[in-house]
């Protein structure tokens, strides 16, 4: 019994060891014109074995590929397709830039916001400019939110979006009220509520179980 071991190395694992002996074989034929004939044979199996992938663009064309890339490009047949050629599966991946986080001022922001933040503080028509600033302050405080589910101050956001800005864009309660859902961003209180932090109740989804024992409680009486 041969062991892995002492086979030889998948070229590509996905297609297992049968695919890679028929290549191998396939390279063994001497007539070209059975070669072709075989090679056909041996896309259809490799395209049966991933049936879920047919609806991808250019599905033969990459069963093609993997066909030479088995037989390391040593592979004489018609194919429907360029050859493809070993320099370009050898070419390194070019390096990804990707930024330093100590660029990133405040992390539970993330550098969309801060980008944002750095757009709007360079607007000049202040009839744009003003509802930028508010949607942003906004959009901040849902972030925020996400972040720390605790409420939080208006002022905290003011405070973030000038150093964010750098001191361009600069906000107080005056200025700005900010709404977050059904919230009123600079009083925790829910709309609708009793003014002490909780809700009236009247629009308060009651229980299932308690739903049921007041019916019961109306039958019986």
């Amino acid at each position: 019994m041969d062991y892995n071991t002492q086979l030889n190395k998948l070229v590509l694992p996905e297609y297992g060891r049968h695919i890679q002996r028929m290549v191998e074989h396939l390279r063994s034929i001497p007539e070209r014109e059975k070669r072709n004939e075989q090679a056909k044979a041996v896309i259809a199996v490799m395209g049966n074995l991933f049936p879920y992938l047919r609806d991808i663009n250019d599905f033969k064309h990459k069963l093609w590929d993997h066909l030479f890339i088995i037989a390391d490009f040593d592979l004489d047949i018609d194919s429907p397709y360029p050859k493809p050629s070993p320099v370009s599966f050898e070419e390194k991946p070019q390096t990804v830039p990707y930024t330093s986080p100590d660029s990133i001022k405040i992390k539970h922001y993330g550098r969309g916001i801060q980008d944002m933040v750095l757009h709007v503080a360079t607007m000049t028509d202040e009839e744009k400019r003003k509802p930028a600033v508010t949607s942003l302050a906004n959009h901040m405080k849902k972030a925020y939110l996400n972040w720390n589910k605790d409420v939080v101050s208006d002022d905290i956001i003011y405070k973030d979006i000038e150093t964010l800005s750098g001191g361009k864009i600069k906000l107080s309660t005056d200025d700005l009220r900010l709404q977050v859902g059904n919230y009123n961003v600079s009083s925790p209180t829910p709309i609708g509520s009793n003014g002490n932090g909780s809700s009236s109740g009247q629009n308060r989804p009651k229980h299932q179980h308690q739903r049921h024992r007041q019916q019961k409680v109306k039958v019986e009486s």
